[in-house]
Parts: structure tokens; C-alpha cells; sequence
């Protein structure tokens, strides 16, 4: 049995080896979504050895399947956003208390006390709709911190919070969907607000996507704009997903890094089952032991690289003509 402990409490290279071997011949064994895909690649608990050997179940499934580790009834269902009549991935969680653990844990490994911390949030898209981990998180942050809440187009009323927030010189968090941090710099514009001269003491985290509210930018060109607006000399980012159990962090120039039982790998874009060199472009695979229950090794539509001191970087997504060194895997 792999206990919360086990996973949350890892503190080298070594342990994470060897918990995540055994957390995939656990899914191997309990998992049938994942045994058939691992006997499709001709792999099992027994001819797998190390963490590059270890198959990665293609981030689809989660669209198709019911992927799951676990025979416990299911306590929340998480969904991805969509448009209307696009599938959307479910992540089934039978025990939501390792999310909850992954999320606080690794808030505080990055952050300190949350405590410290007033916590807004900008997620409209997120907000109007039902199923979303991100709200799950921010929600319960938002409970263990000071003077925090949702907002959605009551934007003078946010900006009049951050300014309230900035003379008694709290330490605050604005977490926002990318394109709604752009439209609240755009609203201080037209009103005067003088927003870029409160930035003292204010973090500023974009979630990413323009939702199809703007034309999507380059990391590079909508930091700048996020800067500038909000007078910050850093803009802080947030790497998770529906299927995933656990979130990178950025702290600025778009550089992630993972918690201890979160890791990162870079598949090769013609060979999905080889991996590129350090500073290589390739796709993202992600093994996220709090994920126990449903599965830890997830090979994901996202571009990147990771460099020397195993930081990473998102690079973009694979568009349909990328993916051929998926489809070999999909079953």
C-alpha cells in the first residue's frame, strides 16, 4: 500500500525512483485502462526498470476512458473546459484528500504560508462552468487566507481591493485566466486607475489561455504587457491540468519548477517513446505521483524543454500534424 507519507514526504532523486516504480507496478495492476495500453507497447511490471522505461498514457484517454487505479466510489469529478460539442477530458478522484495534500504542499514549497497571503481570483471562464480543479484549488486557498475572494467582471471593485490591499501593505496574490488579467489592465487604462504604481506588493499569476476571448501571444510579448500594467517585475505562472493532480510553479521569465513527487520528462516529437536532451524541444510527459488513483504517467499535448537544474519551460501545443508520434500509442 503507497500511503500519502510515502509520496509527499519524497526528498531526493532516489526515493522518487523508487516510489515511482512502484507506484507504476501498482496502476499497472489495478488499472486495466493502463495494462492494456502498457501491453500494447509490449511492457509490464516485470520488464520495467526505470522511470524512461515507464509508459506514458496518452492525455486523450482521459476524453475516452475511465482511467482509474482505484475501486473506491468516486468523490469528485474533474472536467475540462470546452466548446459546445467538443469532448472534454473527466478526471474521476476517489479520494480527494491527495489533492487537496498536493495542492496545499505545494503552495507552501513555493510560497510559505498561505495564511500570509490575501488570494483574488480572476477565473471567470473557470467560474461559469461546473467541474473545474482550478476553482477546487483556489476556492480552498482562498478559505486559509486573509481578506481573499472571486471576481468576475466587477472589476472596479477588484481594483479598489487591490489599492485597499497595497496601503496596509499586504502581501497579495492576483491569480487570473490570462485574458481577464487583460482586460482588467485595459479597464484601469480607461478609467485612470493607477494600477502599475501597486504592484509593491502584489503577484501576479496568469493560469494562460485566451479562452478564444483574444488572439493568442507569445509568452514573451504578454509578460511585457502584464508587467507594464501592473507594475511587477515578474509575472508568476501555474502549470496544471484536468489530469493531472499536482501544479508547477513559475516565478517569473516562464521557468517552471515541479514539487518533489512531481517530475518532468521530454519526449522525442517523432518517437514518442524516446526522450530528447536538456535544452531540446520535445513533448512534455509528466509523472505526478499524487495521481495514485487514476494514473502518474501522462504524456501530454503540450510542448517543451527542460534545462540543467531540471526547471522547465512550455514551449506551445502540438497542432494535428505533430501528434503522428502519438497516434502509434493510441489504442
Amino acid at each position: 500500500m503507497i500511503s500519502q507519507e510515502d509520496i509527499f514526504q519524497i526528498n531526493s532523486k532516489k526515493e522518487f525512483e523508487k516510489i515511482t516504480l512502484k507506484v507504476f507496478r501498482h496502476q499497472y495492476d489495478t488499472n486495466l485502462v493502463y495494462q492494456q495500453f502498457c501491453n500494447f507497447l509490449k511492457k509490464d511490471k516485470n520488464n520495467v526498470k526505470s522511470i524512461t522505461e515507464i509508459p506514458f498514457l496518452p492525455i486523450q484517454f482521459f476524453k475516452s476512458h475511465n482511467v482509474l487505479s482505484s475501486t473506491e466510489p468516486i468523490q469528485q469529478t474533474f472536467t475540462s473546459s470546452g466548446t459546445t460539442g467538443m469532448q472534454t477530458s473527466k478526471h474521476l478522484v476517489t479520494d480527494v484528500s491527495w489533492y487537496e495534500m498536493s495542492y496545499r504542499l505545494g503552495f507552501s514549497e513555493f510560497y510559505g504560508n498561505i495564511e500570509d497571503y490575501c488570494v483574488l481570483a480572476l477565473l471567470p471562464s473557470y467560474l461559469e462552468r461546473d467541474g473545474s480543479s482550478l476553482i477546487y484549488m483556489v476556492e480552498d486557498l482562498i478559505q486559509s487566507s486573509n481578506h481573499s475572494g472571486f471576481y468576475l467582471n466587477n472589476h472596479s471593485e477588484l481594483l479598489q481591493k487591490i489599492e485597499k490591499l497595497n496601503k496596509e501593505g499586504q502581501n497579495t496574490i492576483l491569480i487570473g485566466v490570462t485574458y481577464a488579467l487583460l482586460d482588467l489592465i485595459e479597464y484601469a487604462q480607461t478609467t485612470s486607475f493607477p494600477l502599475q504604481r501597486l504592484g509593491s506588493n502584489l503577484i501576479i499569476m496568469e493560469t494562460g489561455g485566451m479562452k478564444g476571448k483574444r488572439k493568442e501571444m507569445i509568452r514573451e510579448e504578454l509578460h511585457t504587457i502584464l508587467r507594464e500594467g501592473f507594475g511587477v517585475s515578474k509575472i508568476h505562472s501555474e502549470y496544471g491540468m484536468t489530469e493531472l493532480l499536482s501544479q508547477a510553479y513559475s516565478l517569473g521569465d516562464g521557468v517552471f519548477e515541479c514539487p518533489p513527487w512531481m517530475q518532468i520528462l521530454i519526449r522525442d516529437t517523432e518517437d514518442a517513446l524516446t526522450y530528447v536532451a536538456e535544452g531540446k524541444t520535445g513533448g512534455i510527459n509528466v509523472i505526478d505521483l499524487a495521481n495514485i488513483n487514476s494514473c502518474s504517467f501522462i504524456a501530454t499535448q503540450d510542448l517543451g524543454k527542460k534545462n540543467p537544474n531540471h526547471s522547465f519551460e512550455v514551449l506551445g501545443r502540438f497542432d494535428h500534424s505533430d501528434i503522428r508520434g502519438c497516434n502509434l500509442m493510441v489504442i
